[in-house]
């Protein structure tokens, strides 16, 4: 379908190609060029971490981490409020995924009821900073993992930029994951990255992330040596071109937020008068960097019929997300059910992602809300909508 205003749109400069067009005329070093590097020294200063590790994808970083803290056999806490690959990692990385539910302001790991899922054999939390600000519950997480010697792996992979009193989602754990991927604050299509301050688990990472190889003073590529291989490992790395696109955004983060920010902020204001839906609006503390735009809807009813309302104007939603435990493979193989997390269920079936993006015209934002607001006045009229009031 062709839609007259989408999800999103990816934003790129000259430079972003520049970027890479350098990479594709020097004819070599396209696997293990001096981006990755500079890539990763970047993205592991704009966080005050100590060490980064770049990634083909999020899920792959994720995946490494996981691997890396040694979570075999072991109770793993997440969300089901959540991209389904925060899960599935945690599976393939032989840990045992624990669900727990979601808090009502920012979408993240409720403290209280992650506190009632540890057990003795819970290794680590797995909370997600959703949509672009930082968990309200991060700070509260932590304290848990040091109480009960728990790791916490964040999941940033929405959030990169975001901050709680001034302190940057990625900071907080252990260890945090942030994706790349097409619709990210910043993206290079695919690609993730690992930050921590751990020495060990990132030399354990670099290995995992490059089939389990000891790495050598000369570049793998440009070596004659043989290397030696420690342990099992997968073929996880970015490429050059990727790493020097990613690069190339990063280094304007900060004003792709605030225009997101701005945008952001026009679509508050025009729908601001309509009562019916619930905006994100957080308070001073937090910078919400906006990576979605999430609106909050009375029940299913009315997002779904929003939802299709919007979709007959050629314009386009997505419902971020769905419950993890209630997919078909989750339900199988550890025997979810519905019912199981009755306050992510309901959220789940409340949340509407609006069409959002760097370039958003004042004309798109003008007819995305008009649209929204026309769809609850004829709501209104409806007698279904008055035997419910």
């Amino acid at each position: 379908m062709t839609w007259k205003i989408p999800l999103f749109k990816i934003g790129w400069t000259p430079d972003d190609v520049a970027a890479v067009k350098n990479v594709i005329e020097r004819g070599t070093f396209w696997a293990s060029g001096p981006e990755i590097e500079a890539l990763e020294i970047a993205l592991a200063e704009y966080h005050g971490q100590k060490h980064c590790l770049v990634f083909n994808s999020g899920t792959s970083a994720l995946h490494a981490a996981l691997l890396a803290h040694d979570v075999k056999g072991k109770e793993v806490i997440v969300p089901s409020f959540t991209f389904i690959s925060g899960v599935n990692t945690v599976v393939l990385a032989g840990g045992i995924p624990v669900f727990a539910e979601s808090e009502s302001e920012t979408f993240g790991l409720d403290t209280n009821d992650v506190e009632k899922k540890i057990t003795k054999n819970t290794k680590a939390i797995v909370p997600i900073h959703y949509g672009g600000a930082v968990s309200r519950d991060i700070a509260k997480l932590r304290q848990l993992c040091d109480k009960h010697d728990l790791i916490l792996i964040e999941d940033a992979a929405e959030s990169i930029g975001s901050t709680l009193n001034g302190k940057k989602a990625g900071t907080y754990g252990h260890s945090a994951m942030f994706s790349f991927c097409q619709n990210k604050i910043i993206t290079s299509g695919e690609g993730g990255a690992i930050v921590t301050d751990d020495d060990a688990i990132y030399h354990k990472m670099k290995m995992i992330r490059s089939h389990g190889r000891l790495e050598l003073e000369e570049d793998y590529f440009s070596s004659v040596k043989d290397n030696d291989y420690l342990e099992l490992g997968y073929n996880d790395r970015m490429s050059s071109m990727t790493a020097a696109l990613c690069h190339s955004q990063l280094k304007r983060v900060d004003k792709i937020i605030e225009e997101r920010q701005t945008i952001a902020r026009k679509i508050s204001e025009r729908l601001s008068n309509v009562k019916e839906i619930s905006l994100p609006l957080l308070p001073p503390e937090y910078r919400h960097v906006y990576q979605m735009y999430t609106i909050l809807l009375k029940d299913k009813k009315t997002r779904d019929g929003l939802q299709q309302h919007l979709e007959k104007q050629s314009i386009m939603t997505k419902v971020y997300f769905n419950c993890v435990h209630l997919k078909t493979y989750y339900r199988k193989a550890f025997g979810h059910e519905e019912g199981d997390l009755p306050f992510t269920e309901q959220l789940s079936d409340r949340v509407l992602t609006l069409p959002f993006y760097p370039g958003m015209t004042d004309e798109e934002i003008h007819s995305l809300c008009e649209h929204i607001a026309s769809f609850f006045q004829s709501f209104k009229k409806s007698p279904t909508f008055r035997d419910n009031k």
